[in-house]
């Protein structure tokens, strides 16, 4: 039970990464690899900040903060220097690796007996009386596990919110159509440069939020954590459509959520039946595939029966 609730916990907090990952790939149709960085880049902050004595509240926001700020300068190199989008997020990647050991001094930062947000969660979920564990069916459950979970469940359900909400605002909808169609934009007199810098910083926000809580939550911030992310947010994307199959815009964005609770989900039974965690990247690959894949695959499926019958 405790592997399940581990699973969904972290699943949620990828959510946020989930959701950076749709800005950029499926509202600007940009190929970010920024994201791999700005990951590790906000867990570094954070853990560097709540070490150094920084309340985990602050340290969260400055996090997010410098995701968006990294994000923005993508989109600066795309939009002003006209370098090619797929290079530019690998430029800022490749850069963020070195920034990153820069912030935290060194490759890993413990955050063991320290406040973060996570004991905050567990420390509340406590207070309310219900001792140190309750039954949940035949398993005996840690009081502090449920409240970070659902402490995480609350979180990611506003920030989902809020993003559904911008995108329903006037700058949200000019940054959707930019992603449709940019020369229709610029013949309107908006700027699609502009808003291509936004939804890169918005995107890289979303992501190092993410990493930033996700440190909070494992314990430790380490300069190699971004590595395979950017495929995790794809797959959760993917995952997500062909849960919701809907084109509307909040269940979308609930579906990349769904997506990677699911992802996570299925990363964790893979390890409960004894997956050497040598493999975890090669699973996740093949499950990464098998996304890609299916949706396709079910279509032309669906094409067949309907020209059967």
């Amino acid at each position: 039970m405790t592997l399940l609730l581990g699973a969904l916990t972290i699943g949620c907090i990828l959510g946020l990464l989930a959701l950076g990952v749709y800005v950029s790939f499926r509202i600007f149709a940009f190929p970010d690899m920024t994201a791999e960085g700005t990951v590790t880049f906000g867990a570094a902050i954070a853990a560097a900040l709540i070490v150094g004595g920084q309340d985990p509240v602050t340290a969260t926001l400055v996090a997010t903060l410098g995701g968006a700020v990294a994000g923005a300068l993508t989109g600066v190199l795309h939009t002003r220097f006209n370098i090619n989008a797929l290079l530019s997020g690998i430029l800022l990647m490749t850069a963020l690796y070195s920034v990153n050991l820069w912030v935290m001094g060194r490759s890993n930062i413990p955050l063991m007996g320290t406040e973060t947000l996570a004991t905050w969660a567990a420390d509340s979920a406590q207070a309310l009386g219900f001792g140190t564990t309750v039954m949940l069916g035949r398993w005996n459950v840690d009081v502090g596990d449920l409240g970070i979970l659902a402490g995480t469940l609350l979180f990611v359900s506003v920030v989902s919110a809020l993003l559904y909400f911008f995108f329903r605002t006037e700058l949200g909808t000019a940054m959707r159509a930019t992603g449709d169609n940019a020369q229709m934009i610029r013949a309107l007199g908006a700027s699609d440069s502009g808003l291509i810098i936004v939804g890169l910083a918005l995107s890289n926000g979303l992501v190092a939020l993410a990493g930033a809580l996700l440190a909070q939550y494992q314990g430790f911030a380490d300069v190699q954590m971004g590595i395979g992310m950017l495929v995790w947010g794809l797959a959760s994307v993917i995952i997500g459509e062909s849960l919701v199959r809907s084109p509307r815009l909040v269940y979308l964005l609930l579906g990349a959520v769904l997506g990677s609770i699911l992802f996570r989900l299925m990363v964790a039974v893979a390890l409960r039946w004894g997956l050497d965690p040598n493999y975890l990247k090669l699973i996740t690959a093949i499950f990464v595939f098998i996304a890609l894949v299916f949706p396709g695959v079910l279509a032309r499926l669906r094409s067949r029966d309907a020209r059967h019958a």
